[in-house]
């Protein structure tokens, strides 16, 4: 299982880094030790003094599939959840400054909480215009609709599956919006799709 991650795919996310307009969808790979289940608390990592929350929709994949025509890419996934894609903002600052990869700001253990359920689409209002958000401590800090991605899922299945074999059971994380942020000990992290509860748990 591979958890494929998708960049810059919410405009005003791109513009408040600083970051432009994608012209093909930025993708990069978290190792299944960044997969965080059971609401368990996360634990910020020694080696950064700036953690990001990041919320996105994680699409399941549901078949194998490589060279996926987008006009079928809709029957590789069935089932959405949310997800949060920690991310040490300090550690990717310097690493884009040299030049670098920055898997060590992205993949590091447990970057990645995930909700145990996975919603069919088919029990949503609009699976094209999922609206989701972030609550820090009880106050909304993002939010956002699949509708408003630069890139479609369909889209981001065709692309990555150009490069990448998917398998059932991977996880495709599909962009966060704006209103990114730092976390600290004590945090109380919720996130819903819809007004459905789906990830709940603390940062330590």
């Amino acid at each position: 299982m591979k958890i494929v991650c998708i960049g810059r795919n919410y405009e005003e996310h791109a513009r408040e880094l600083n970051n432009p307009k994608p012209e093909q969808p930025v993708f990069f790979l978290k190792p299944d030790t960044a997969l965080l289940r059971n609401n368990q608390p996360f634990y910020i990592p020694a080696f950064s003094n700036e953690i990001h929350y990041e919320v996105e929709l994680v699409y399941k994949i549901n078949r194998l599939g490589k060279g996926i025509d987008e006009q079928f890419a809709h029957r590789y996934y069935s089932e959405v959840g949310i997800g949060i894609d920690f991310t040490a903002r300090d550690l990717q600052r310097d690493c884009k400054a040299k030049g670098l990869p920055w898997e060590c700001a992205k993949a590091f253990d447990s970057s990645a909480p995930v909700s145990m359920e996975f919603i069919p689409l088919t029990q949503l209002p609009n699976p094209k215009a999922i609206t989701f958000r972030l609550e820090k401590n009880g106050l909304v800090v993002q939010q956002g609709s699949s509708a408003d991605m630069i890139f479609s899922v369909d889209e981001l299945v065709a692309h990555v599956s150009k490069f990448i074999l998917f398998r059932m059971g991977d996880l495709l994380f599909t962009g966060t919006p704006a209103g990114v942020g730092p976390v600290a000990s004590g945090d109380h992290l919720q996130a819903y799709i819809e007004d459905k509860l789906m990830l709940d748990f603390y940062v330590k």
